[in-house]
């Protein structure tokens, strides 16, 4: 019979792989709520429209990366690829319009059918915040700020590089949006057959081209810096004064885009060379038309992801599966009074586990192979003077004791 296998792109996390999973979580929830960023779950799937209006017919995602399915009722369902419009349409259904600004925290596990490689699959997870109702250029320097802090707390914000760029308000970027197409009119004979299909519906994508032969010709196109207006200029100037005050390091480039009509202002990235071709760990920005799109007033956002996969790649903290105390009958009918000794054990907080079957011998072996430090054996001596007998795996030193004395010897 042939072996069963994972749907390609898609992986098992096995304790070592999850483990550094959890550690990425965890900090990312931790600071987050230092913040004063609350959690939030939103669902797996929702009605494909939560994430077709706002990306658009043209987007990639919506074209061919997106998982769509119908239920029974025949409405047309979509597994998530991204979080932020799942967010901002909990926030709208929860009616937290009146009471702003509001800021979250959510993670778990997104969709997109791309070509499976290091750092890309076609299950990943993510982590991301949202700060909902805040115009104020703040509310920028806040969420990168906060980024930057949680890679810091992985300790590898010396392997990465923060990207940032503005794509003006509304007005700034039409007038850009005009200047480029004018540009890349010039060289459609020459672009990528993607970006040729973007000229006309999302020729800011171009930008962001990973064709050799688009990077060439996107060299020399128009800075989207010298079209931006007083109001834009001076709010991205003062953005960047702000990552001066924090002593966060940035470099300006100006091909980081966001091809999403309902992005503004500011967008940045936090890139690693040590993941090949996938090396954007964290990216963000501004997004002030989304809560419009999905039906709901007008509120400003911005907000950040980080890919919890490509993030547990880099950390180097070990999976260690410690245990405290190993628990060993003399034969298998001393099983059955070794339970309420390791409920006893866990409910002080103690980590044990009860070896249940082979001789003495091979269970005195496995537990040295689980490099365990101490054992609790219990044969008919123990039995009939109602103790443990208590051994430092370690020493080989061993006593007859009472559980509560073992406790205490173990908090030691």
């Amino acid at each position: 019979m042939e072996k069963l296998r994972t749907v390609r792109g898609v992986h098992d996390l096995m304790p070592d792989q999850l483990h550094k999973h959890n550690i990425v979580i965890n900090t990312g929830l931790d600071i987050s709520e230092k913040y004063n960023y609350s959690q939030i779950e939103i669902p797996i799937f929702e009605f494909a429209e939560v994430f077709t209006k706002p990306l658009g017919k043209s987007s990639d995602i919506v074209t061919k990366e997106n998982y769509v399915f119908k239920d029974r009722s025949e409405d047309e369902l979509m597994l998530r690829p991204e979080g932020t419009s799942g967010a901002v349409r909990a926030f709208l259904n929860a009616g937290l319009v009146q009471d702003l600004p509001q800021r979250f925290s959510y993670y778990g596990p997104m969709f997109r059918y791309e070509r499976p490689q290091k750092g890309r699959l076609r299950q990943f997870k993510q982590l991301g915040v949202e700060c909902l109702g805040l115009s104020n250029f703040m509310s920028d320097i806040e969420v990168i700020s906060l980024g930057y802090d949680f890679l810091e707390k992985l300790n590898i914000s010396d392997k990465i590089e923060l990207k940032i760029n503005t794509l003006g308000d509304f007005d700034s970027r039409k007038d850009y949006r005009a200047a480029l197409v004018n540009y890349l009119k010039d060289y459609q004979s020459k672009l990528s057959g993607d970006s040729l299909k973007r000229l006309w519906t999302n020729p800011l994508r171009i930008l962001d081209s990973k064709s050799e032969v688009d990077k060439k010709i996107i060299r020399d196109a128009p800075n989207i810096l010298d079209y931006l207006n007083f109001q834009s200029k001076t709010r991205f100037e003062s953005i960047c004064k702000g990552l001066d005050y924090l002593n966060i390091k940035y470099k300006i480039d100006k091909n980081l885009v966001r091809g999403l009509d309902y992005y503004c202002h500011t967008t940045f990235e936090f890139i690693t060379n040590e993941l090949g071709s996938q090396g954007t760990v964290l990216a963000g920005g501004r997004y002030d038309g989304l809560s419009k799109i999905l039906g709901g007033t007008d509120i400003p956002g911005v907000g950040w992801a980080a890919g919890i996969d490509r993030l547990a790649l880099m950390i180097e903290n070990k999976f260690v599966n410690k245990i405290d105390v190993i628990l060993i009958g003399q034969t298998e009918n001393t099983n059955f009074l070794l339970l309420p000794i390791m409920k006893k054990l866990t409910q002080k907080g103690f980590k044990s586990e009860i070896i249940y079957t082979g001789s003495i011998a091979k269970k005195f072996k496995k537990a040295n192979k689980m490099k365990a430090p101490y054992a609790i054996i219990l044969g008919e001596e123990e039995i009939n003077q109602n103790l443990i007998k208590f051994k430092d795996l370690k020493t080989g030193s061993e006593e007859l004791l009472n559980l509560n004395q073992a406790i205490n010897k173990l908090k030691k």
